[in-house]
C-alpha cells in the first residue's frame, strides 16, 4: 500500500495548523508550507507599496506581478517575495520576510480583506500547487483540501473554540506585542466571519475531511491522529469523522 505524499491541513486562525503541520512535515521528512504566510506576505507588499486592502483592481494586478516562494524549501522561516512592477522604467524588486515581519496587528487585520479578493486567490493557489508538484509535502491553509489540493490523500481539518483560539494568539504575541485579549478576539471573530463567508474558496472542510478539535489536545496529540491516517486505506483516510 503506497502512503499519500500530499498531507492536506485546514482550519481557522489559531487552530494550530501550522505548529501541528510543522511537526508532521517534520515526523514525515516532508516540505511544509504555510499557504498563510504568503496570503500575508502579500499583504506585506501591498501595505509597503501604498495599496488599500479595499482596492480589488490594484490587488489583483499586484498579485499578478509578485512571485512569493520560500528560499529553503524545508522550511517557512524566510519568505522571498519577487515583484515585476509593471511600467516602461519599473525594475523588479526582491524581498526577504521572517514571520516576525508579518505577524502583527496591521497585516492580521488586512490579510482577510486581500486575501478574499479574486484575482489574488488565483494568482496564490496557481503557485501552491506548483510548490506542490514535487509531492512529499505537508500544506496547511483555509482552502488547501477543498481547493488547493482536492486529491490529496490525507486531509485533516483543525478546530478550536473562538475563546480558545484567542488565548493561544494572545499568548503567541504576548511576548512583543501589547494587544489584549479582548482585542484578539474581536479581530479573530471578524476574520473567521469573512473567511467563512467570502465568495471565493470559503473556509469550510472538504467532505473528507478528518475533523480534529483541537482544544485540550497537545500538539503532539494532534500530529499523532494525522499521522495515524497516512497508514491507513484510503477509502479508511477519508473518513469526515469528528475527532
Amino acid at each position: 500500500m503506497s502512503k499519500p505524499s500530499l498531507v492536506a491541513i485546514d482550519g481557522p486562525v489559531a487552530s494550530g495548523k501550522s505548529t501541528v503541520g510543522k511537526l508532521v512535515a517534520e515526523k514525515l521528512g516532508f516540505q511544509f508550507i504555510d499557504t498563510g504566510m504568503m496570503y500575508r506576505a502579500l499583504t506585506w507588499l501591498a501595505i509597503h507599496l501604498g495599496i488599500s486592502p479595499d482596492d480589488e483592481a490594484a490587488l489583483d494586478r499586484l498579485a499578478a506581478e509578485t512571485d512569493i516562494s520560500f528560499l529553503d524549501r524545508s522550511t517557512d522561516e524566510v519568505i522571498r517575495i519577487r515583484h515585476r512592477a509593471s511600467g516602461r522604467n519599473s525594475e523588479t524588486q526582491e524581498f526577504s520576510l521572517t514571520p516576525s515581519s508579518i505577524f502583527n496587528s496591521e497585516i492580521g487585520s488586512a490579510v482577510s480583506q486581500v486575501s478574499r479578493v479574486a484575482g489574488v486567490r488565483k494568482v496564490l493557489v496557481a503557485q501552491q500547487q506548483q510548490l506542490a508538484e514535487q509531492g512529499n509535502v505537508v500544506m496547511v491553509g483555509r482552502d488547501i483540501g477543498t481547493t488547493v489540493l482536492p486529491h490529496s490523500g490525507v486531509k485533516a481539518f483543525l478546530n478550536a473554540s473562538l475563546e480558545e483560539r484567542a488565548k493561544r494568539r494572545h499568548l503567541e504575541r504576548s511576548a512583543g506585542d501589547n494587544t489584549n485579549y479582548e482585542t484578539i478576539l474581536a479581530e479573530l471573530e471578524m476574520r473567521d466571519n469573512i473567511d467563512s463567508h467570502r465568495a471565493i474558496s470559503p473556509l469550510q472542510p472538504s467532505s473528507d475531511a478528518y475533523i480534529i478539535d483541537t482544544e485540550g489536545l497537545t500538539v503532539e496529540q494532534v500530529a499523532t491522529k494525522i499521522l495515524t491516517l497516512m497508514d491507513k486505506p484510503m477509502n479508511l483516510r477519508i473518513t469526515g469523522v469528528q475527532s
